[in-house]
């Protein structure tokens, strides 16, 4: 038999070939996830980012591929003083290998962390099968298993069927701005199909639609004063950014599917001065075009009615970053590949929608259909309780070792998905 006369749940010699390479690799995908969790790389620590980013690149070059580290771009921020100021985050890992060959993917993930330095920094065993530890599962262990599947491909036959471009971010949990011109790139270059390393669930779901994601900082001025002597004369910001917040919050429940959440507000000082400056930050996620243009119209409005007030004056800073990734016909097309790839290896795999984003977004935006949960089982991610299941790594490389091989002997008709994106 062919492999083309295979059915996707059915395994062919050599993806049982690739099953016994990637079997044997479990160790090394292991170790090399927790070497790299020992290193803190918070998304604001550039000295952490900069120490494992060459690292990472030594890794990739096992890999038949060009490796480079590219400097990253600054992007602006908000401090808590309500200026905006600058930050570059560590350089991004841009890999590339075969563009000549006839089905192109692109890969990605990120290697910062939303644990800063000198906090979650420990890797304990928790269980016989499990381990507790920063950015284990979201996703240095995801990397590792995309290098190991990677490994696994390129020691097989099938190898100069597919080309293959990756990115590996340094941004990806404060938005990607520095990276995402790189991603949309990477996708737009004759990219068919994304695979993206992120954990799926404990249980083994994935990530099927996905909202899009805003992030907000509102910087309001007022006039300080004595709080005793002249509280008429002061306008307090911490008073405006109040009702704005309480505006946002009842934004829930209006639009279907839209949420606002405020994570925090800064400002203000000793409690007897009225407060001068308030910084309101602030999250929203939406389930598609239409609904990201009305949340966006109503944080406007919030906006104007608060500088409207006596004494009042401010900025607004940022929006909508990630586009959504909804269930489209070229999606559902790929998970059911998916899925019936899952089946050769006796796994039941199911796809939930959910309001959380990655650089899938990026990529489906770019038009690229993919699937973005392909990293290791996992649970409690960005919490100090966060952990990976570590039998997970091998299962988890084998379902990409067969991606793989089906996308190279065409039993996954990768050129039909992607047309479908039209």
């Amino acid at each position: 038999m062919t492999a083309s006369s295979y059915r996707l749940d059915q395994k062919t010699a050599e993806d049982d070939a690739i099953c016994e390479r990637l079997a044997a690799l479990g160790p090394i995908m292991r170790e090399r996830a927790i070497e790299w969790a020992r290193i803190n790389t918070g998304s604001w620590n550039r000295a952490g980012l900069d120490t494992l980013a060459p690292q990472l690149a030594a890794a990739f070059e096992q890999l038949d591929a060009d490796v480079k580290l590219i400097p990253a771009d600054p992007f602006d921020m908000v401090s808590d003083t309500g200026k905006v100021e600058s930050f570059t985050p560590g350089p991004i890992l841009r890999i590339t290998s075969r563009p000549e060959a006839p089905v192109q993917v692109i890969m990605s993930g990120h290697y910062d962390t939303v644990f800063p330095a000198g906090t979650f920094e420990t890797i304990t065993a928790i269980a016989d099968d499990r381990l507790n530890g920063p950015g284990l599962a979201d996703m240095k262990g995801g990397i590792s298993v995309m290098l190991g599947a990677l490994q696994a491909f390129e020691a097989g036959p099938l190898k100069q069927k597919i080309g293959y471009q990756i990115v590996i971010t340094p941004d990806e949990e404060t938005g990607n701005f520095s990276s995402a011109a790189a991603l949309t790139e990477a996708a737009s270059s004759g990219a068919m199909i994304g695979m993206t390393y992120e954990p799926c669930m404990d249980t083994g779901a994935m990530s099927g639609g996905r909202k899009g994601s805003a992030v907000f900082d509102i910087v309001l001025h007022g006039r300080s004063a004595h709080a005793g002597r002249a509280k008429e004369d002061g306008r307090s910001a911490i008073e405006a950014a109040a009702h704005l917040v309480v505006g946002l919050e009842a934004l829930n429940g209006q639009y279907d599917g839209v949420s606002f959440n405020v994570g925090s507000i800064d400002g203000g000082s000793a409690i007897n001065i009225v407060p001068d400056l308030a910084v309101i930050r602030f999250g929203a996620r939406a389930p598609d075009a239409d609904a990201a243009s009305w949340a966006a119209d109503q944080v406007e409005a919030l906006y104007q009615r608060a500088v409207a007030r006596d004494g009042i004056s401010g900025h607004l800073h940022g929006g909508f970053y990630r586009p959504p990734k909804p269930r489209n016909a070229a999606q559902q097309a790929l998970f059911e590949a998916v899925t019936e790839t899952g089946r050769a290896l006796g796994l039941n795999l199911e796809f939930v929608d959910t309001g959380g984003v990655c650089e899938g977004n990026n990529i489906f935006a770019a038009g690229v259909p993919n699937v973005d949960t392909l990293g290791v089982m996992g649970g409690r991610i960005h919490s100090s309780e966060e952990y990976v299941i570590l039998s997970s790594f091998v299962e988890r490389a084998q379902l990409s070792g067969l991606l793989l091989n089906r996308l190279a002997d065409g039993r996954i008709d990768v050129k039909t998905i992607k047309n479908l994106m039209l």
